[in-house]
């Protein structure tokens, strides 16, 4: 704390400042607490400080900007911001150019936790700018690694998938990130600052990992990892090797990925990280899983759950018993896999995971299936499909200097083989048989029940077949489902005839002929006998197929004003109109007509016919077209003297605006 330092000698020959000297006591006393890890307690000796008030203006800029860092260690970012803020504010009134610059960066750091990544970045680009006109090249490489920091955030938050499968905004942001990490790290070469150059490694290799450059992160981990071991650093050792591990695993390489986590296990065990030693021991099973050594995968999952058990992480016990499932079930354990699928089923669902219980929930399924049990009941559909779509449940953990996502070692190689096989019965199984082979012909009540006759023969014939070893309660269910699936159907069809026969009209015609036409339900209509008709030659029994179908067409055509009902049955009384009759000839000149012989019906038309038909059809789509409102009308804009332009009328002239409509 320099700034406090100065303020201290500048004050200790001024004896008559009572007030200035109590406040920078106790911001000292607060900055001591804070160096010594008490950042509660130095925020309280910080606002003592404050409340005692000082004229110094250089040691209230110092005190707020130990404040704002004292309340970013605590976490509470929006009070950090607000001290920040306090310092730049003092920076720029005393024309304090490096006090403006880190107090720029200050704020630039918080609003990058914070999530607000574009005004961080300002903030940054602004401290930059600043140690550039100042040529503090310590402060310019404290800028660059920033603003690297903030880039590197935004992509990876952005992106939140497999490395290398960004969209162009999230590469934009992780490409910015590299440009910095790069600047800062000649400028540290430079400088000669080693500890420098292995934190830019160290970010450099993370950014290239999202970016998928697997090889080019693996050489910049690697300088990280020996700029770590000159400082005796452990703890930026322990990343660095499970960097390298993660990038490997990338590339294939299965065994060196294996000895990097062996040796981040081995280091999280000396430093005391008990959830560094579970996320290590899960990436070694998940690397032995790759390398189908599943009883070793067996024990360092087993160690993962127990420690993810002994610190109370219910995630990571979630993750350990859905990869021991897996790998039990590689090696034919099934009586163990479906203990850990359930507790893996009852461990998502007390945590709310949608797709991991669907995805226990289909493993149980096949593991019962396998074991002989009975069947789970059925999932939902959209559930299933979730399920099918997952790729796992991603990996633990996060570091500072490290990747806060590792890969999932369990979907690649022989398990994600596996998972893709069952994925694919699973969605086969859950099919309905009935939609396998769909047939518009079975629907039909009369094929429904040859279908259910069928059904119970076959039944029969398989519980006489059954073996005795097999329990007979499971076979007689499963009798039962596709009983009830067949019934289901044939209730589902006759169901949705008698919905489409109450949602036809009747319409009340004025012609004598209402009382024979009358709507009558489709059963009936489909009711006429067809063995007599069989009997007659082929071109009768098609034309009366024809006459029953118009006269259905013409049940269900409504009534329109001024135009009469003309089916094939009354042609020849229509063929001699020559115009549109009104109501009154139409109840003199058509009336009521009884079916005619099925060879007549059939008969071509003629020209008059045809004639009346286009006319009358044309007066029927007139009709049929809706008016524009009256009371909404058009100025036209040109006209000088502001006259209304009515709407044009709906004719011939504005068959456009109908066809667009």
């Amino acid at each position: 704390m320099s700034s406090l330092s100065a303020s201290a000698e500048n004050l200790s020959s001024d004896q008559n400042n009572d007030g200035s000297s109590m406040c920078l006591e106790l911001a000292l006393e607060g900055e001591r607490l804070c160096k010594s890890g008490d950042c509660r307690a130095g925020v309280a000796f910080f606002q003592a400080a404050i409340q005692a008030g000082t004229d110094d203006l250089r040691t209230l800029s110092a005190i707020y900007s130990q404040l704002g860092n004292a309340y970013f260690y605590l976490g509470d970012y929006t009070k950090a911001m607000q001290y920040h803020k306090h310092d730049l504010t003092l920076a720029r009134s005393m024309n304090d150019r490096l006090g403006e610059a880190k107090s720029s960066g200050n704020l630039g750091n918080t609003l990058k936790v914070m999530g607000r990544f574009d005004e961080a970045a300002i903030f940054c680009q602004r401290h930059l700018a600043i140690a550039r006109i100042l040529e503090d090249r310590l402060s310019e490489g404290r800028a660059l690694y920033n603003l690297g920091n903030v880039y590197h955030a935004k992509g990876k938050q952005l992106g939140q998938k497999d490395p290398g499968d960004f969209s162009a905004e999230v590469q934009d942001s992780l490409l910015k990130a590299v440009d910095f990490y790069q600047q800062n790290l000649r400028l540290m070469r430079e400088l000669g600052d080693r500890g420098a150059q292995g934190r830019a490694c160290g970010n450099l290799g993370n950014t290239y990992y999202l970016l998928g450059e697997f090889e080019t992160a693996i050489e910049h981990h690697q300088e990280r990892l020996r700029i770590a071991r000159e400082f005796g650093d452990k703890a930026a050792e322990r990343r660095a090797n499970s960097n390298l591990g993660n990038s490997h695993i990338f590339l294939g390489h299965f065994e060196q990925a294996a000895n990097h986590y062996k040796r981040t296990l081995s280091l999280a065990i000396e430093l005391g990280e008990r959830a560094v030693e579970a996320q290590a021991c899960y990436s070694l099973g998940n690397t032995y899983t790759l390398l189908r050594d599943f009883p070793t995968a067996i024990d360092y999952h087993q160690r993962h759950l127990a420690i993810a058990q002994e610190l109370g992480d219910r995630i990571g016990e979630a993750r350990a018993c859905w990869s021991l499932g897996n790998a039990h079930t590689s090696i034919g354990n099934h009586e163990k896999a479906l203990h850990y699928a359930n507790s893996h089923y009852l461990l998502a669902k007390e945590l709310g995971d949608m797709v991991g219980e669907n995805t226990a929930r289909m493993n149980m399924a096949d593991l019962r299936k396998m074991l002989g049990l009975p069947e789970l009941p059925a999932l939902d559909s959209a559930a299933v499909d979730a399920a099918a779509r997952t790729k796992g449940p991603p990996m633990e953990g996060s570091e500072c200097d490290a990747l806060a996502h590792p890969p999932d070692h369990t979907q690649a190689a022989a398990t994600a083989a596996k998972v893709a096989a069952l994925a694919a019965s699973k969605q086969h199984r859950l099919r309905r048989q009935s939609m396998e082979q769909l047939d518009l012909i079975k629907l039909t009540p009369d094929g429904k029940k040859l279908a259910q006759h069928t059904v119970q023969e076959h039944n029969q014939a398989g519980n006489a077949q059954v073996p005795s070893s097999q329990p007979s309660k499971v076979k007689k269910n499963e009798h039962s489902f596709k009983n009830n699936d067949e019934d289901f159907f044939d209730l589902l069809t006759r169901s949705q005839s008698k919905r489409m026969d109450d949602q036809r009209c009747t319409l009340k015609l004025t012609h004598a002929e209402s009382v024979d036409s009358a709507r009558k339900p489709l059963t009936q209509h489909n009711s006429n006998n067809p063995t007599a008709a069989g009997k007659e030659n082929r071109n009768v029994l098609l034309e009366m197929i024809a006459h029953f179908q118009s006269e259905r067409m013409d049940e269900q055509r409504a009534l329109l004003p001024g135009l009469k009902r003309i089916s094939l049955g009354n042609a020849a009384a229509a063929a001699n109109i020559s115009r549109p009759a009104n109501n009154n000839e139409s109840s003199g000149s058509v009336g009521p007509t009884t079916p005619e012989d099925p060879v007549s019906i059939g008969t071509p038309p003629d020209d008059a016919f045809l004639d009346m038909l286009m006319r009358c059809q044309g007066s029927r789509i007139e009709e049929q077209r809706s008016e524009l409102p009256t009371p909404n009308i058009t100025l036209d804009a040109e006209a000088s003297d502001g006259q209304v332009v009515p709407p044009p009328a709906a004719g011939a002239s504005n068959m456009h605006v109908f066809f667009g409509a």
